[in-house]
């Protein structure tokens, strides 16, 4: 072994070996503070590119369940106005049927008839009402349903435009007429903002109308429920795979912090260590004085 000032091979192993030990204690320190095990691309390239790619489905997919809110609010309001119709209805047809009972008099026929008044301008209400974010399904113009429903690009070919996969929820149109249209036939009949049930014949007329009314709303309300359903069931799929892609991205990049807290305690160990033996390392060459003592 030889022994000189200029040189302590010893103390410089020693600082190598503690700045080594530094470097880790730091890196687990950051992974312990962040969570993460890959924070950036110095980490892990692979995967931090990987998880930057899912972290950009993940914000995509918050767009899509916010489309599909919207369009499920908008389409249960049309529901709702649509069943509230469906019931107006079936009262009308019982006043109707009433009515055109041979044996009720005029002023029976009157009482009834104010009755059916103030239901039939209760569609128009109803009908005015069933409107969310300025679009209302059940008015004629008032608008169509379209949502985002998952992250395809249905476009084909090369430089086609983005086509977002989307689901729509056509307008049904139960606003009444402003004038009553005649009937081509029995059964035919469409109610108007004017109809009336003062005469038997009146009331017949309602009764069909009514019936015909009836069969089209049941088909209106089956396309609404279908239509509601379906973005029920996509926002339930979207809600799962946004869990599953979060869980994805932790599995890729997320620190186990058990195992970080077990080497951050052998690290420190490990450094308080190295601190001693640099401290032992420079102390070396002071021996070399005592060869020099008389």
């Amino acid at each position: 072994m030889t022994f000189s000032v200029n040189t302590n091979i010893g103390a410089a192993a020693a600082l190598q070996s503690l700045n080594a030990t530094s470097k880790s204690l730091a890196a687990v320190q950051s992974r312990i503070n962040s969570g993460l095990n890959v924070s950036s691309t110095k980490d892990d390239s692979a995967s931090y590119s990987i998880a930057q790619n899912l972290r950009g489905n993940l914000s995509d997919l918050k767009a899509v369940t916010s489309s599909l809110t919207r369009a499920k609010s908008v389409t249960d309001v049309a529901v709702a106005g649509a069943e509230q119709i469906s019931d107006v209805v079936n009262q009308l047809k019982t006043l109707a049927k009433q009515s055109s009972d041979i044996g009720s008099s005029d002023d029976t026929r009157s009482a009834y008839n104010k009755d059916f008044t103030a239901l039939r301008d209760q569609i128009t209400t109803i009908v005015n009402s069933s409107e969310f974010n300025g679009t209302n399904l059940l008015k004629t113009g008032g608008g169509t349903v379209s949502a985002l429903q998952s992250l395809t690009n249905t476009a084909s070919g090369s430089g086609a435009t983005y086509a977002p996969d989307t689901l729509s929820v056509a307008n049904q149109g139960l606003d009444l007429p402003t004038s009553e249209t005649p009937s081509a036939g029995s059964g035919t009949g469409v109610l108007g903002r004017d109809s009336a049930i003062d005469t038997a014949a009146k009331a017949k007329q309602a009764v069909d109308t009514l019936d015909t009314l009836g069969k089209s709303l049941a088909s209106k309300l089956s396309d609404l429920g279908s239509a509601s359903r379906k973005i029920d069931n996509q926002i339930t799929f979207t809600s799962k795979l946004s869990d599953t892609i979060e869980g994805g991205i932790g599995h890729l990049v997320d620190a186990d912090l058990a195992k970080e807290s077990a080497k951050l305690q052998a690290l420190q160990v490990k450094q308080q260590l190295g601190v001693q033996a640099l401290s032992i390392a420079n102390q070396a060459p002071q021996t070399i004085t005592s060869l020099f003592r008389n």
